[in-house]
């Protein structure tokens, strides 16, 4: 496929929000009115929700080069002929939704390329030709065709957040389109003294809803080492849904956070995370390597961690980066690869704490890039190790505002 230029991103939004119309409409009036409202709409976000792209630059991979024929122009008008050429492909992982590869951002810079997208394996690669065994020109081709493939990621990653901002409102519309033109149906049909089928009176009976699976870390007979982290992406990606979502929630419900301490709030999180996960411990005040960190995961087959996390009230700059020095020389292994910290914002200015918690982690030691934005108030970051600069630590910084005394 051309890289980002197979369909416009307006086309694309209208065609991914109407494929949830569509969706809803197809499960018919028996599963719309007995259905629970929001585990079904928590399921169709969960479904739909778009993941930015990002290409791993560090996981780059040439294949061998492979001996092809090419043309050239001759030095007549029209004339070409063959030469030998090297074809070389290369390669890297990604993360994020594939399917983002063919949509054109807005604004979009006149370029791209063509790219092959393995969704399975979550590599993204493309291919040229060079005549002369010279790693210069190799090099130099290499980072243009990259360019060219790449340069509209950025752009279409800032366009993923208008679709994932109207993405509740959207289902939930949906949902009750579809519930109230099933309860007018039934109106109507008990106008005219047409038996209603009394399965399908009752809004409020919630059947079993089928839920997306979860993959669980998978441990490999025989493994000893592993360079990647245990946890996999989706499920990383799941377990900071659940914390950021339940966080959220938690702001509209003072009598949640209300008197509550670091230990207390933590243990609401707690709550939700251990009865999510087959084969996974949740644990709080867990002692890991020379200190205790407030939410660990473990998978259950080994005892091996999979996520930490760190809870702590905002009480300033100075004491926000004495917390990611606490978390990063006191608390991770060599093979804790997956955390987050989680700030609770008693401050009124709200938006001045996240623009100073954003500053302020990219001013850290251990920082190495920003990655993106999973929500209005949840960073995604990578740090390194304090004696290891090579061992990526992924970091989510989510902030909740719990402003009520």
């Amino acid at each position: 496929m051309r890289a980002f230029n197979e369909i416009s991103f307006l086309d694309f939004k209208n065609n991914w929000l109407n494929q949830i119309k569509k969706e809803v409409e197809s499960q018919g009036k028996d599963y719309i009115l007995k259905v629970d409202e929001d585990d079904y709409a928590e399921y169709l976000e969960a479904e739909y929700r778009l993941i930015p792209l990002e290409v791993d630059l560090d996981s780059e991979h040439i294949a061998h080069p492979t001996k092809v024929k090419d043309w050239t122009e001759g030095r007549r008008s029209g004339e070409r002929y063959e030469v030998e050429a090297y074809k070389c492909t290369v390669s890297y992982n990604f993360t994020g939704s594939a399917l983002l590869f063919k949509v054109q951002s807005n604004p979009w810079t006149m370029t791209s390329y063509e790219i092959s997208v393995d969704e399975r394996n979550c590599q993204v690669s493309f291919s040229f030709n060079i005549r002369n065994q010279d790693p210069q020109e190799f090099r130099k081709l290499k980072d243009e065709c990259f360019k060219r493939a790449f340069t509209n990621l950025p752009k279409l990653n800032q366009n993923v957040s208008e679709i994932n901002n109207v993405l509740e409102n959207t289902i939930r519309n949906c949902i009750k389109v579809e519930k109230q033109k099933y309860l007018k149906e039934n109106d109507f049909f008990a106008a005219i003294n047409v038996k209603v089928n009394s399965d399908t009176q009752s809004v409020f009976t919630a059947p079993t809803l089928k839920r997306k699976i979860v993959p669980q870390p998978q441990i490999p007979k025989g493994k000893e080492f592993a360079s990647e982290p245990a946890m996999s992406r989706e499920m990383y990606y799941d377990v900071l849904k659940v914390v950021y979502d339940s966080g959220k929630s938690m702001e509209k419900k003072p009598a949640l956070y209300i008197g509550k301490d670091e230990e207390g709030l933590r243990d609401q999180f707690l709550f939700v995370l251990e009865t999510r996960y087959v084969g996974v411990t949740a644990t709080g005040e867990t002692f890991n390597r020379s200190g205790k960190t407030d939410i660990l995961l473990k998978y259950a087959a080994d005892g091996s961690n999979i996520f930490v996390a760190e809870c702590k009230f905002w009480h300033g700059a100075s004491e926000y980066h004495k917390a990611i020095s606490q978390l990063f020389d006191r608390y991770l292994t060599w093979r804790d690869s997956k955390v987050a910290i989680m700030m609770f914002v008693p401050n009124s200015d709200f938006t001045k704490v996240l623009n100073t918690l954003n500053v302020e982690t990219q001013r850290h030691p251990y920082f190495k890039r920003k990655i993106g934005e999973r929500g209005e108030s949840s960073f995604s970051y990578e740090f390194h190790l304090p004696k290891d600069e090579g061992k990526t630590v992924y970091v989510e910084v989510m902030a909740f505002h719990y402003d009520k005394k």
